[in-house]
């Protein structure tokens, strides 16, 4: 890392840091008793693709496929998804919310964005609001490949 300046090397620490702690912690907030953190975060996976089969949703989460059909089938048993035929090949079947799911991640994603605001409005001014704003745009061009 000879060429990569103290200022970066800090910047980039820190902001890992930061992020892994402000992930566990929104993920903390709408955290539900009776559903473990993977099954949690396959329920918002399931989600965010829609329809996928057990083995790409693996692979989404880099788990080994068992782990995920374990997972499954406890989010199967809670009623949150459903399991039907992949209209394309009858010997997969294909992973969907249930109405109770939709709502289960729709609900948590409100909670979340709710005390994340909540946070931003109790803990820091204004200036110190928009300080963060500008920040994110800055942040923005991480992101692009």
């Amino acid at each position: 890392m000879a060429d990569i300046s103290d200022s970066a090397a800090r910047a980039a620490r820190d902001l890992r840091v930061v992020f892994s702690r402000l992930r566990r912690r929104i993920r903390e907030v709408a955290q539900d008793a009776d559903l473990s953190p993977s099954q949690e975060s396959a329920l918002t996976l399931v989600g965010k693709h829609g329809a996928a089969t057990a083995s790409a949703l693996a692979a989404a989460e880099g788990v080994r496929p068992q782990s995920m059909a374990t997972t499954l089938a406890a989010l199967e048993q809670h009623g949150l998804i459903r399991r039907a035929p992949d209209p394309d090949d009858g010997r997969r079947q294909l992973v969907t919310l249930t109405d109770g799911g939709r709502a289960r991640v729709q609900g948590n994603r409100q909670v979340r964005e709710e005390w994340l605001a909540r946070a931003f409005q109790d803990r820091y001014s204004e200036e110190e609001r928009q300080t963060v704003l500008a920040a994110l745009k800055l942040m923005e061009r991480l992101s692009r490949p």
